[in-house]
């Protein structure tokens, strides 16, 4: 096994769009022939477009895009701009008028960042795809990860940042790689030495102190923590794969989070990890299973690393840790 690079997976293009003074942006993947997709929402509180079509007892089997992005609810209106844009090339299902392309997609919570008044819409969608294969860098605070940020349960003056990462693996003939926006609730770990990398600070913001002390302390259900919570990913491999097998692989990716981010999965995040496959490798799939976990493990550990101060936030980088 080997690490690779994410953009080394054929099939796939990545593309992303920011405004960094806004605060936010979106990432796009495209399959352009289509992709098997599945996808796996463990948060309480996920912001989600077409991911009814991706059950596997649905007629759908393919995507051709997924779109990841800030803006809450209001930046899937950059879904439009990936549709367009696939349409004018024909990319699609052939309904003879047209073609309808599927692009499935999840929002993160930024908008305590920046100007909350500008969201990801149409028009950067769109942008997204024309950048999409420029290989343009997959790490820090760019695309989806433009404004997001972690550890946020005492405040947003005692949070860092997160932003984008990826990481891919390589056995024999099999790829998987992942790519994620780290936005959560919590802290976040690095599950190869245990060392806590980013999270909520102290007062004196010169150390980490521990979200979920600080939750079990102030147990009682009545606060607020909308403010700048979900951490999405999509793993791509190819591996030759079902539409039930992608959704499970969507559900062991999941694991990446859960070894990664203290606490994962809590109710006011809204935890969601698409899979997409196109290929003809044939793979057990327990082993691509493991591959995306560790993967997305790795991913998340180079999103905070990576991820540049913004808006008053500052990153791994800045604070020494």
């Amino acid at each position: 096994m080997q690490s690779i690079e994410f953009t080394q997976i054929e099939g796939f293009n990545v593309g992303h769009a920011q405004n960094t003074v806004a605060g936010t942006g979106c990432t796009v993947v495209i399959c352009e022939p289509g992709a098997v997709t599945g996808v796996d929402v463990r948060g309480g509180a996920p912001g989600t477009r077409e991911t009814d079509l991706l059950d596997p007892v649905n007629l759908v089997q393919q995507a051709h895009a997924v779109l990841i992005t800030g803006g809450s609810a209001f930046g899937l209106d950059a879904a439009a701009g990936v549709m367009a844009f696939l349409e004018e090339r024909q990319i699609g299902f052939d309904v003879q008028v047209t073609h309808v392309p599927i692009v499935c997609g999840a929002a993160l919570f930024d908008l305590a960042l920046g100007d909350h008044r500008i969201r990801p819409d149409k028009e950067m969608g769109y942008q997204a795809c024309v950048n999409a294969g420029t290989h343009e860098s997959c790490q820090g605070s760019v695309g989806a990860g433009t404004g997001a940020s972690v550890g946020k349960i005492s405040g947003m003056d005692r949070a860092m940042k997160g932003g984008l990462g990826c990481f891919a693996f390589q056995a024999g003939d099999l790829k998987v790689g992942a790519l994620v926006a780290v936005n959560c609730l919590g802290d976040v770990i690095d599950p190869e030495t245990g060392k806590k990398l980013a999270g909520v600070l102290h007062q004196d913001k010169t150390s980490l102190d521990d979200t979920e002390t600080i939750m079990i302390q102030s147990f009682a259900p009545d606060a607020n923590l909308f403010a700048g919570n979900t951490s999405l990913g999509v793993v791509i491999t190819n591996a030759d794969l079902t539409k039930a097998r992608a959704t499970k692989l969507a559900a062991m990716a999941q694991n990446g989070f859960a070894r990664t981010m203290r606490p994962a999965h809590s109710m006011f995040d809204g935890d969601t990890i698409f899979a997409m496959s196109w290929g003809n490798v044939a793979a057990d799939l327990s082993v691509v299973g493991i591959l995306a976990a560790r993967a997305v493990e790795r991913a998340v550990v180079a999103d905070v690393k990576n991820a540049q101060s913004l808006c008053g936030i500052p990153g791994y980088q800045e604070l020494g840790m």
